[in-house]
């Protein structure tokens, strides 16, 4: 692709979801979903085979759909209350259909059955964008309009996302699947503690963003797309090894690399408003999602091939290119933790 086409990409993928992060006018947060939406359109249908082709076309039908109901949501509150805001006024079914279609647009369970088959589909620098920078937009116009929307609603969407993260990643033998469900399951993650505490869903989206990108360098670096590619790390690039499993770790949350922060504090903020049982249920769900990390983890690293002829690393004859920001972030996703006193406070 053209490189002054691809920065135009680039640049109105980046504003779609600034301009619907610094909008007050429901109207103009639609206009922001539209525009990272058509812009990342050429990106996924940049390689030209059936698979991607496939997949931008429910990519798009999914967030056309998503958009329609959002956008008559937005001109039936108009011609109720003649306001392009949400009020506390607006009809309990306008805001319904909202958050129905944010749900959609976020890949949200049982919204969800596009995200893993679109993440199949495209190129691994695609889909970071597709599961990091393309969640802020929806998640932005939820955490402004949180407080009038039903709880309940919100609460069954975050049970089933989590279940479905958990449930869906358990079989996958697809690298990039697997970081398709493991998003779905860190937006279950997201939501469930909006209606009380909204920053530490945001919170959660900074660090859940700190542990995807470095991952998918590490993806990027050998284009390891399933199991059977990433078990040959060992060879390929051994000091790679080491970084792929913390982050996988820290994706699963375990104690007490950067991953665990988000759970830790959502858990005890959960607690303290006697939602026992779902509570119980994510905690649960959350060590399914650690076994799938960990399967990967046993197929990089104690997988190796038992042998101690030198002359069979290729590592040897071809020096990788290192990406020189996968250093930083796999520190910062692994280190955070004990900056969280200075966070919550």
């Amino acid at each position: 692709m053209n490189p002054i086409t691809l920065i135009i990409i680039y640049f109105t993928i980046f504003m779609g979801p600034m301009i619907t992060m610094s909008s007050t006018n429901l109207l103009l947060m639609w206009v922001g979903l539209e525009i990272s939406l058509l812009a990342i359109i050429p990106l996924l249908i940049n390689k030209k085979n059936p698979r991607s082709t496939e997949a931008a076309t429910k990519y798009f039908i999914t967030q056309a759909t998503a958009s329609m109901i959002l956008l008559l949501a937005i001109i039936l509150n108009y011609k109720q209350l003649g306001t392009w805001t949400f009020q506390q006024q607006t009809n309990n079914i306008l805001l319904n259909m909202t958050l129905i279609s944010l749900s959609m647009k976020l890949g949200l369970a049982p919204f969800h059955y596009w995200l893993p088959e679109v993440t199949q589909g495209i190129p691994l620098h695609t889909g970071l964008i597709l599961l990091t920078w393309q969640k802020i937009g929806p998640l932005s116009i939820l955490f402004q309009t949180y407080n009038m929307m039903n709880p309940n609603i919100i609460f069954i969407l975050a049970t089933l996302s989590v279940f479905t993260g958990a449930w869906g990643g358990l079989n996958q033998t697809q690298t990039r699947k697997i970081m398709a469900f493991s998003s779905i399951a860190h937006m279950g993650w997201m939501i469930a503690i909006l209606p009380y505490n909204p920053s530490l869903t945001l919170l959660n989206l900074i660090i859940y963003i700190m542990l995807t990108i470095p991952m998918f360098m590490a993806l990027m670096m050998n284009y390891s797309t399933s199991i059977n590619s990433i078990s040959l790390l060992w060879n390929k690039t051994p000091t790679i090894l080491l970084v792929t499993s913390t982050i996988l770790l820290s994706l699963g949350g375990l104690p007490p690399l950067t991953g665990f922060l988000p759970k830790w504090i959502i858990i005890t903020e959960l607690l303290k408003n006697n939602c026992l049982i779902l509570t119980t249920l994510m905690a649960m769900m959350a060590l399914l999602n650690l076994f799938f990390y960990t399967r990967l983890i046993y197929s990089t690293s104690l997988t190796t091939f038992p042998t101690n002829n030198n002359s069979k690393m290729m590592s040897h004859y071809s020096s990788p290119k290192y990406n020189i920001t996968l250093p930083l972030m796999t520190i910062m996703s692994t280190l955070t933790l004990p900056l969280s006193p200075q966070l919550i406070l």
